[in-house]
């Protein structure tokens, strides 16, 4: 059973320093931590003794010594806190469990609708949640953090998503407040679901690539940009809003956002099934789509791949403005396969700046659908990191009001 933690008697960021020296996984003496730090070796082990105590570090050997007793190392002990990722889609909600290092304890995914609205969604998660923590056997007050993604534009200074097309309902929601209620004294962040699988597939995936466009393929479309190895959200967060940019050459299709020939309209999952049940094959969903190419429908695959020069057409311009090392396509059109990579390479590379094109790389997502989930698990450490009293304090201790994710 594991103890629900006490606050600490030394105060948070003394003791952040040293875990933020800590995070990187080596193990390291009381010794090396001071000349590190430029502390003195007593006030160190104060520190050391702390963490000690509240679970943080934990022993993990002795040093090799040059004569006289081994000096003891200590590293971070990541599972003694953990961080949860909140990944909501049109049609799903996948929730996961994670140490302070991004391993996944615990995971969850079902059919949810996000248009059912905010009260049944979010009392839907916090109760997911909660039964995921307690089946590992551990108190809420554990959880240093929960990390939201929503699927629509979300202002980065309040976390409330603002006119989200395929969410009605929630315009305006203090989706922060309405967790913190449900869940008690656990710090929230909320972000637009691509920017969160942006920073996912870099965390998890992709950590040496400092600059990545992801875009996300499903029922809507999306994008999130990491810009030197950091999200890029600009002034109000609605940075990388690709499925509302006009398709060159489209037809006027009028957009769920009210404006005709967006990309979401022309290539979204939805809109390539309805195209097919048009052609007369029957496709509800993205998921349907999916199937289709799958077992080998070859107007479903060509659909696809139309779908993907929309996207490229799009893309094209975003290379040449952004110069990403690589562009990654998730979502779930792409479980497509190649058709839709094909369709998206074919016109990036014709139509975007040779020296953007020159290293580029275009692929799928190597984080897959865990991408939003392990984001949002990932934001919600890295927040604890930089506010140590999330680490180091009780539940019982009021915990920072965090509306957007910091990455």
């Amino acid at each position: 059973m594991w103890l629900t933690r006490r606050m600490s008697t030394v105060p948070a960021p003394e003791l952040g320093a040293v875990l933020h020296l800590l995070r990187d996984g080596r193990s390291r003496t009381r010794a090396e931590l001071a000349r590190t730090t430029g502390l003195s070796r007593s006030t160190m082990s104060t520190r050391i003794d702390e963490l000690l105590r509240l679970g943080l570090v934990a022993p993990v050997g002795d040093a090799g010594s040059t004569g006289g007793r081994p000096a003891a190392t200590f590293a971070l002990a990541p599972a003694s806190r953990l961080a949860v990722g909140v990944d909501l889609g049109a049609t799903h909600a996948r929730i996961a469990v994670t140490d302070l290092t991004g391993h996944e304890l615990a995971g969850h995914l079902e059919q949810l609708r996000i248009a059912d609205g905010p009260d049944i969604v979010l009392d839907r998660v916090a109760t997911v949640l909660a039964e995921l923590v307690t089946g590992l056997d551990r108190p809420l007050g554990d959880v240093v953090g929960v990390g939201v993604g929503l699927p629509g534009p979300v202002d980065h200074m309040t976390g409330r998503p603002t006119k989200p097309p395929i969410m009605p309902g929630w315009d305006g929601t203090d989706v922060v407040g309405a967790l913190r209620q449900r869940l008690g004294n656990i710090a929230v962040l909320v972000d637009n679901d691509v920017n969160l699988m942006a920073l996912g597939e870099h965390a998890t995936a992709l950590p040496d690539v400092e600059h990545l466009l992801y875009v996300k393929v499903a029922t809507g479309i999306g994008s999130g940009i990491i810009a030197d190895g950091r999200i890029h959200r600009g002034a109000q967060g609605s940075a990388g809003d690709l499925g509302h940019i006009a398709v060159p050459g489209a037809e006027p299709v009028r957009c769920a956002c009210g404006n005709t020939g967006c990309l979401e309209a022309i290539a979204g999952g939805g809109a390539v099934a309805a195209r097919l049940t048009e052609q007369g094959v029957p496709a509800r969903t993205t998921s349907d789509v999916v199937d289709l190419v799958r077992h080998g429908d070859l107007r479903a695959a060509a659909a696809v791949r139309d779908a993907g020069r929309s996207i490229g057409a799009v893309l094209a311009s975003c290379v040449s403005l952004l110069n990403p090392s690589a562009v990654v396509v998730g979502g779930s059109m792409s479980r497509a396969g190649e058709h839709l990579i094909a369709g998206i390479r074919e016109v990036v590379y014709s139509r975007s700046l040779p020296l953007a094109t020159q290293h580029l790389r275009v692929a799928t997502s190597i984080a897959g659908a865990r991408a939003g989930v392990l984001g949002g698990a990932h934001a919600a450490a890295e927040h604890a990191f930089a506010h140590p009293a999330l680490l180091t304090r009780d539940a019982a201790v009021s915990a920072p009001e965090s509306a957007a994710a910091t990455a």
